[in-house]
């Protein structure tokens, strides 16, 4: 009795200093210099992009002559450098700006619907070593990619699906999994167990209940990684090096971009111009989707 007794009063003091850290908390995260050092550090990051994007408007005699922040006081623009190497030369940019979108929208969809499926099983159905197994593939996120690069290259070279598009999806779909079923199935355990039961009586099966209780509740979650991964695997550039080589039938975005860095060194003004093509379509992306990502990366970090 004395015990019980003792937990109720150390209950209110527990959630006390708990409100009491969070508001702590609260306060210097929302302090002016907490907003000043947030400006800083966002005019400090946006400084290079902004720099780039001028350059890539501007001629190549000003490009090679002066600086960038020159441009104000003698403003010139022109798009030559964006025709240039998106349609011109041997090896045109918009070729592998195809390439980049055939790679990344089914390596974003192919974990994303192996991930609902596995987390769904995991959160919700009963089996032999359940726990054991997503403890294992919670393990994954720490191995390293370059550790599985030479396996899975002999398997796709020994199996004829080398340099191609197969290799790009298998890969980044394999890599991505461990992170996409954790994120997954904390949403999901975010579902109130009441509803899932009040569907069962009803007579829904899992198809049913996965279908028109988890899917539309996951949105938030399944938006964000779907960001995540779209931003993972459009500015890759070592899966693609590996797995698609250096061909222009398979290779990605990222690879003509770094041959344009070796390449063409002193032509800053096309290196500019393939730079910021290379950034514009993932940070519209990420812009147009920035509150699902938020709101699917807090899915499940909270409990009670």
């Amino acid at each position: 009795m004395t015990l019980l007794d003792t937990r109720d009063d150390a209950t209110p003091d527990i959630v006390t200093a708990a409100t009491t850290r969070a508001a702590t908390a609260r306060r210097r995260l929302s302090s002016p210099w907490a907003s000043l050092a947030a400006i800083v550090i966002a005019v400090l990051w946006t400084i290079p992009t902004f720099g780039l994007f001028l350059s890539s408007f501007r001629p190549e005699r000003e490009v090679q002559r002066t600086g960038w922040w020159t441009f104000f006081a003698n403003p010139s623009v022109t798009f030559d450098n964006y025709a240039e190497v998106l349609f011109g030369g041997n090896q045109p940019l918009i070729g592998y700006v195809v390439n980049s979108v055939l790679i990344t929208l089914p390596s974003v969809a192919i974990p994303i619907v192996l991930a609902t499926l596995a987390a769904y099983g995991f959160a919700w159905t009963k089996f032999p070593l359940r726990d054991t197994l997503f403890v294992g593939i919670f393990a994954l996120q720490i191995v390293p990619l370059q550790v599985a690069l030479l396996p899975l290259l002999e398997i796709f070279v020994g199996s004829g699906l080398n340099n191609t598009f197969w290799t790009v999806w298998i890969a980044h779909s394999t890599f991505a999994l461990p992170l996409a079923i954790f994120l997954l199935h904390n949403a999901m355990r975010e579902i109130p167990e009441e509803l899932v039961e009040a569907a069962r009586v009803d007579g829904a099966g899992h198809v049913r209940i996965f279908t028109t209780i988890m899917l539309p509740l996951l949105k938030p979650a399944i938006a964000a990684f779907a960001v995540f991964q779209f931003l993972w695997v459009w500015n890759d550039l070592l899966v693609a090096l590996v797995f698609a080589g250096g061909t222009s039938d398979v290779a990605p975005l990222t690879v003509r971009v770094a041959d344009l860095a070796g390449t063409r060194g002193a032509d800053w003004h096309l290196l500019a111009a393939g730079a910021f093509v290379s950034i514009v379509i993932p940070l519209l992306v990420f812009l147009g989707l920035q509150r699902y990502f938020v709101r699917g990366l807090l899915a499940g970090s909270v409990k009670g």
